[in-house]
C-alpha cells in the first residue's frame, strides 16, 4: 500500500484501512513510538522511509498476515513474547491452562510442557512459579529457538528439549504435564481461514481426526507422571467429550474438563492413579 510522505501520524490513525487497534500497532511498529507518543506526536509527519516502510506493513495485514507475525510479538499472561511463523500465535484461552496448572502445582514440583512452541505456557508458569522446575519439549528446532530466547528475555530456567513427544524423557517422572498440542483435523476448513493460514501445519493439525496427538500423550503419560500428578490438556471446542473418555480409559481419576472466556470446554484432565 502506498502512503504519502507528509502524512501525519494523527490522519493516518484514521485513514488506514485497518481496524483501528490494528492502525495503532502498526504505526507504533514502524514509527518507534508508544501508544502514549501516538497521541503527543499526532502531528508528525512521516518522511518517505517511514511512509514507505508503514505501508509495507499495512499491505501485509491486508493480505491476511497476522499482527503478531508483523509486528513479530505477542502478549500472553502478561508477557511480551517473540513469535516468527515457526511457532502458533499463543492465544488467551490458552491461559486457562496456565491457571489450571499454577493451581495444582505443588511447592517445588517438576512441570513439563509438551509441544511447548513459542515457550508461551512453560515461561508462564515458571515466571509465575520461579519454585517450579519447568521442563519443555518440542520437535520442532526453530521452534525451540524461539522459545529459548523468550525464557532469556524474562530470565526464566526451563529446560528444553528437543523431543517427538516422549521420546527424548528417557524414563524420566514429573509432578504435572500439560500439553496443548495439535488437534485440528485434516481437511478442517478453519485450516484454510484467517492467521491459521499462515501458522505452522504441523503444530495446528494432526493430519488425521484431531485426536491422534492427544491420544498419544494420554497414551505415554502414565509412564512419566509421579503417582497423584495432573495430566491437562487444551483441545478443540467440541472434544471435551472424547478427551475425558480417554482419560478415563487410561485410568485417570477426577477427570474433568473447563471452560475458557467464551464458555467452551478448552481444557480437560485427570489425576494419574
Amino acid at each position: 500500500m502506498r502512503i504519502a510522505a507528509g502524512a501525519t501520524v494523527g490522519a493516518l490513525q484514521a485513514a488506514l484501512p485497518l481496524d483501528p487497534l490494528e492502525n495503532r500497532i502498526l504505526l507504533c511498529h514502524a514509527l518507534g513510538l508508544s501508544r502514549v507518543g501516538l497521541i503527543t506526536q499526532s502531528h508528525r509527519a512521516l518522511d518517505a522511509a517511514e511512509a514507505a516502510a508503514l505501508g509495507a506493513l499495512v499491505a501485509r495485514r491486508l493480505a491476511g498476515e497476522p499482527i503478531a507475525y508483523i509486528v513479530g510479538r505477542r502478549e500472553f499472561f502478561g508477557l511480551d513474547l517473540r513469535v516468527t511463523d515457526a511457532v502458533l500465535i499463543p492465544r488467551p484461552d490458552t491461559e486457562l491452562l496456565v491457571e489450571l496448572a499454577l493451581e495444582r502445582l505443588a511447592p517445588g514440583a517438576a512441570l513439563l510442557d509438551m509441544g511447548t512452541g513459542s515457550g508461551a505456557i512453560a515461561i508462564a508458569v515458571g515466571h509465575t512459579r520461579p519454585d517450579a522446575r519447568v521442563s519443555a519439549l518440542d520437535a520442532s528446532e526453530a521452534a525451540l529457538a524461539v522459545a529459548r530466547a523468550n525464557a532469556a528475555a524474562h530470565a526464566v530456567p526451563v529446560r528444553f528439549l528437543h523431543s517427538d513427544w516422549f521420546g527424548a524423557l528417557a524414563g524420566e517422572r514429573f509432578d504435572m504435564i500439560v500439553a496443548n498440542p495439535p488437534y485440528i483435523a485434516s481437511g478442517d476448513v478453519h485450516l484454510s481461514e484467517g492467521d491459521l493460514r499462515f501458522e505452522p501445519m504441523a503444530a495446528l493439525t494432526d493430519h488425521a481426526d484431531g485426536l491422534a496427538a492427544l491420544r498419544s500423550i494420554v497414551a505415554g503419560a502414565a509412564a512419566h507422571l509421579e503417582a497423584g500428578a495432573w495430566l491437562l490438556l487444551e483441545h478443540g471446542y467440541d472434544q471435551a467429550a472424547q478427551v475425558r473418555a480417554l482419560l478415563a480409559a487410561h485410568g485417570y481419576s477426577e477427570v474433568q474438563s473447563w471452560r475458557d472466556l467464551s464458555a467452551i470446554e478448552r481444557v480437560s484432565g485427570g489425576i494419574r492413579v
